[in-house]
């Protein structure tokens, strides 16, 4: 068999504001056969989208290929002028990006934009592009295929939007795809759907794919081989089997060692010895604008009672738009709840952060999912850290330098970075400081929301394995909302599962997929990857659940 990406000692740098030359890829080589789909894996850093872009001449900003040989169906892609390069992006290879938001147009129907490529080429009138599309979405197990193109992206789902963008990369028949972290935001249900998607539309037209993640488990679902990255060099390449059961590089087991984080024992606590709750929460209601009768107008969460004690571990987990956030949001105060009590100690809060005390906001921190957002980009690690010191506790300069230096060494950073911006600091570390941020108030609570989701396997666990450690040393509380089920186990002791804005049940974490809970939350335990070839295939959901609770 041929092959269609031939790639010798590549090597690309980038220019550092200061106009230092870094080298971030290091004479990577490796072939794909047509066909043939190859994941790319490693942490943040690694280089798996830049070596990725590579495959179709491109180097992101600040970063340029300076040696080394990829060819593309035949062609020296790297050394063709721009003009030629641009003719064989869409047709020979295509993109299909990690948010499909962020690559539509919101003010174009979805149809214009889908068949946009074969006007750009001239490969088809746009009536035959039109049913083309069609076909793509019957193939990709889009609902209403026919009509769903005349919609707006903003009225899809994000699991919908992720198939229409790969429908956009496949309407030019390309030969070969580049999937970018196609699955990371995606919650598990929807994400079995797309990859069940995207393996059977490349698999029946015989598209060579390569696939970037860190997610080892949906790597094990879709590719025929893997390549293990790690600064920007190729640790191990070998068969999907192969480096699941048989991994021969170190770092390669590391990351086979991370996908599954120890599962936190579950405290054996007689009723009558449990301690008061810490929070809990009664009846809420919560939601977005205002419906004519005053409440709101699209609710979010409805009639939502739950409690914790101190010392102890909640999980909240569903699907994408179930709730999970806004919960978290309306306990913190951010967003007002339109019913219902939230008590902390047995203390009612007020529905309204500015008009809680100075020891309630300083005793219930939040973490939130992005820390790029989280974080202001103009001020230092130690004007960040410093802010909640003089708010809170009201510390002089000289306790403040000194209390920033014991909050970097709890969350595991050297001193040195107090004088960097957030820009300069990994995915990783800025999740570090965000987490400085809320212990430097010295919380009894804090809500965690989604603060693993956008960061690589190895990453996450460390940061799990960070919040174990500060609970240990500080008798902290954990409020932990994700949609990753085994993060949950890892470090929660009971489980509350949402649908629909509603909670469906609280369980503890052995009982996550058992037949003692409900359907929705054994469809949703089910649909989480194993690290093993083949489980997609072999996966045998009861048809009548995943009718029932699909979320279009």
């Amino acid at each position: 068999m041929s092959n269609i990406v031939e790639v010798r000692d590549l090597r690309v740098d980038a220019e550092t504001d200061s106009g230092r030359k870094l080298e971030i890829i290091r004479g990577v080589n490796f072939d794909i056969a047509e066909g043939e789909i190859v994941a790319l894996i490693g942490e943040s850093g690694s280089g798996k989208t830049t070596i990725a872009l590579s495959l179709m001449g491109y180097a992101r900003p600040g970063c340029r290929i300076v040696s080394g040989h990829v060819s593309l169906a035949g062609d020296e892609i790297t050394s063709l002028p721009e003009r030629k390069r641009s003719m064989k992006r869409g047709t020979i290879v295509s993109y299909v990006p990690q948010s499909a938001a962020a690559s539509f147009n919101p003010a174009h129907r979805i149809m214009d934009q889908v068949i946009e490529v074969t006007k750009i080429h001239r490969l088809m009138c746009e009536a035959e592009a039109r049913k083309k599309a069609v076909d793509l979405f019957r193939a990709l197990a889009l609902p209403d295929p026919e009509s769903i193109g005349e919609r707006y992206p903003h009225q899809v789902s994000g699991g919908q939007l992720q198939r229409l963008s790969a429908a956009m990369a496949l309407i030019g028949d390309p030969r070969l795809v580049v999937f970018d972290e196609p699955t990371t935001a995606l919650d598990v249900t929807t994400q079995i759907e797309v990859l069940r998607a995207f393996k059977s539309v490349m698999k029946r037209n015989g598209i060579a794919g390569v696939y970037v993640s860190h997610d080892l488990a949906v790597v094990a679902q879709i590719a025929d081989r893997i390549v293990v990255l790690k600064n920007g060099e190729i640790q191990e390449i070998g068969s999907t089997q192969d480096i699941l059961q048989r991994p021969q590089h170190p770092y390669t087991r590391e990351l086979l060692d991370a996908f599954e984080p120890t599962v936190r024992a579950a405290p054996n606590i007689a009723e009558a010895e449990r301690p008061a709750p810490l929070l809990q929460v009664e009846s809420l209601v919560a939601g977005y604008g205002v419906a004519k009768s005053g409440g709101p107008a699209m609710v979010a969460v409805d009639n939502v009672s739950l409690e914790m004690s101190r010392g102890q571990n909640l999980g909240i987990i569903g699907e994408s738009g179930c709730g999970k956030s806004t919960l978290a949001r309306v306990m913190a105060g951010i967003l007002p709840a339109t019913s219902g009590r939230v008590l902390f100690e047995g203390r009612e809060l007020q529905r309204d952060l500015r008009h809680r005390s100075h020891d309630e906001l300083r005793e219930l921190q939040i973490v939130f999912q992005f820390a790029d957002t989280a974080l202001n980009p103009a001020k230092s690690i130690a004007d960040i850290l410093a802010r909640p010191l003089t708010f809170y506790h009201g510390m002089d300069a000289r306790k403040r330098e000194a209390r920033i230096d014991e909050l970097l060494d709890m969350v595991h950073l050297p001193r040195t970075l107090r004088y960097r911006r957030p820009g300069e600091l990994s995915g990783g570390q800025k999740q570090r400081i965000n987490l400085a941020r809320a212990l430097a108030a010295e919380p009894k609570l804090i809500l965690c929301d989604e603060i693993t989701s956008a960061l690589d396997t190895v990453v996450a666990a460390a940061i799990i394995d960070l919040l174990k450690e500060l609970q240990r040393e500080l008798s902290l509380s954990y409020l932990f909302i994700s949609h990753d089920l085994s993060t949950v186990r890892a470090i929660c002791d009971e489980v509350v599962v949402m649908y629909g804005g509603r909670k469906i049940e609280q369980l503890s974490p052995d009982m996550m997929g058992s037949e003692a809970s409900h359907p929705y939350s054994r469809l949703l335990f089910s649909s989480v990857p194993k690290l093993e070839t083949g489980w997609l295939d072999s996966l045998d959901q009861d048809p009548e659940l995943v009718r029932q609770f699909a979320q279009h």
